[in-house]
């Protein structure tokens, strides 16, 4: 890969890096409260890698297909894989030993559905539970108001670990319609810990490239950041 362009991609990173702080610090957050996800869907296997080695570990990827590809090809290096789509059921037993975090728990069927192949790892499934926070029908996700029983029925799993929530905004709605999206996750985690004490749901994983500031700002635990990263780049989007 051309110097240039492994330059680059530093140079977003500390940038993006450099704005999380900020959005941080006009919210009177601790920025090393926020982890950047750099996702890594539209880049090849030597991308990823010069993402990793600019100083990021966290990698996330929609395809299970493509985070199996990428696992094997950087296995030489200590990334932590994150699940940030859709999973299916059938891909679970091989998705499952490589993931650090499973963003889209998005049905109870997936949720019970881990339950063994969890068990067989004797490691817990790390997840969130994604919520379809703004009710478009083209997004998977539980609806706000099935996250209760949803969330209840998890304890009937016990290599299920429920660590949180995951959410997007709504498409073309702006920068204020997201903020009102992230308000809206962040209230229903907390009315969800509230009820469920026994579950730690620490983490919100919410906005991309062109909101995660107002995501931060709400709250976020996680950013998933994809086009950010490449501008700039021949990888841009």
């Amino acid at each position: 890969m051309q110097e240039e362009v492994v330059a680059q991609i530093r140079q977003n990173l500390q940038g993006i890096r450099r704005r999380m702080a900020e959005a941080a610090g006009r919210a009177g957050r601790d920025a090393a409260a926020v982890r950047l996800i750099a996702v890594t869907k539209y880049v090849d296997s030597q991308v990823a890698r010069a993402v990793a080695a600019a100083g990021c570990a966290d990698l996330g990827e929609s395809r299970p297909q493509e985070l199996w590809r990428k696992a094997e090809a950087l296995a030489d290096l200590p990334i932590r894989w994150h699940q940030i789509g859709h999973l299916q059921r059938n891909k679970l037993a091989r998705t499952l030993p490589l993931l650090a975090l499973l963003h889209a728990a998005d049905s109870a069927r997936l949720l019970q559905s881990l339950e063994q192949p969890a068990a067989t790892l004797e490691r817990p499934a790390q997840v969130l539970l994604e919520i379809n926070i703004s009710g478009d029908a083209s997004k998977h996700g539980l609806p706000p108001g099935d996250a209760a029983a949803t969330l209840a029925a998890c304890r009937d799993y016990p290599h299920v670990q429920v660590r949180g929530l995951m959410g997007m905004a709504s498409r073309g709605g702006g920068v204020e319609q997201a903020r009102q999206d992230f308000a809206r996750l962040a209230e229903l985690r907390a009315e969800l810990q509230q009820q469920f004490p026994e579950f730690s749901l620490e983490e919100l994983s919410m906005g991309m490239s062109q909101d995660f500031e107002v995501a931060i700002e709400q709250g976020a635990t996680l950013v998933r950041i994809g086009s950010a990263l490449y501008q700039g780049t021949p990888y841009q989007k």
